[in-house]
């Protein structure tokens, strides 16, 4: 006898969407740098785009394939998406190689994102490094969206040189704003760059941080422990600091195992974990 329900078709139907793209058009683009593209998105099925900050989306072009993608913008900005492209191989070239009027495959979104229910009331410090600030733009924009909801909240963001910065129209508003405290930061300066130098664990010891505070970390690796140490003198809880390890996702569906760190799959478990969760796995960051 068959026990097969509805609650059991709405599953499949789920996990099927989860291997059947959509079509989105490019609505508009911008070069923030030599080798990243910002595109903004829409569906062409007229259908809505449901997903939560911190989500990926696996990103293709038809004949050449796919790639896991951090999406780069709030789902409070309704009707189009974000998502930001570093020329690295041929998927990401063909992607890049398009244009306003072009479509691209999307799937997903996919994996467990930033945890805003926790955040929630909250002080919040967000530390983005590189192109760690296009998944946790996601996170900014929703923040910002629904101010009352939130604390204190700090953003740092540094970048190698003053070229290698993103969003720069965001960041203009950001160091405008009155609800949210912005710091940048780049290691190598240029002749036109008067702001801070240095790595981004510098920013801290200009601004005052709780011990209470929540905490988002997304960026390159070698960036993660020097910033961990900053937040241990604080004293702020490792059950209080969330990690994005998107970069290591391929498939994002858990099938290739590219991802795997040791019992944990980031693409299903992540990608954004509590370091507490993931401290002990090896070679987790």
């Amino acid at each position: 006898m068959s026990h097969y329900t509805t609650h059991d078709h709405e599953c499949l139907c789920e996990k099927e969407s989860l291997f059947l793209p959509r079509q989105a058009r490019i609505l508009h683009t911008n070069q923030p740098t030599a080798s990243e593209k910002h595109f903004t998105l829409q569906m062409t099925d007229g259908q809505p785009f449901v997903f939560e900050p911190g989500q990926i989306l696996e990103v293709g072009v038809m004949g050449y394939g796919e790639i896991p993608i951090g999406i780069a913008s709030s789902p409070t900005r309704q009707g189009t998406f974000d998502i930001v492209v570093r020329t690295v191989g041929r998927v990401s070239t063909a992607i890049n190689s398009k244009d306003v009027g072009d479509t691209l495959t999307v799937r997903g979104p996919l994996g467990h994102g930033f945890p805003v229910d926790e955040l929630r009331g909250n002080d919040v410090l967000i530390v983005a490094g590189g192109i760690g600030l296009c998944p946790t733009r996601s996170l900014i924009q929703y923040i910002m969206d629904t101010r009352e909801d939130f604390g204190r909240f700090v953003l740092f963001y540094g970048a190698r040189d003053p070229l290698q910065l993103l969003f720069t129209e965001d960041r203009v508003q950001w160091r405008a704003s009155k609800v949210i405290e912005y710091h940048e930061t780049v290691d190598r300066a240029d002749v036109h760059w008067s702001g801070n130098v240095g790595v981004i664990p510098t920013l801290f010891h200009k601004v005052q941080i709780s011990p209470e505070t929540r905490v988002v970390i997304c960026g390159p690796p070698v960036m993660f422990r020097y910033v961990i140490a900053e937040l241990d003198a604080i004293g702020i809880s490792r059950e209080n600091i969330y990690v994005d390890l998107e970069r290591r996702m391929k498939c994002g569906v858990g099938k290739c195992g590219h991802c795997q760190i040791n019992d944990k799959y980031v693409c299903i478990d992540g990608p954004v974990f509590t370091y507490a969760e993931i401290e002990s796995l090896e070679e987790a960051i």
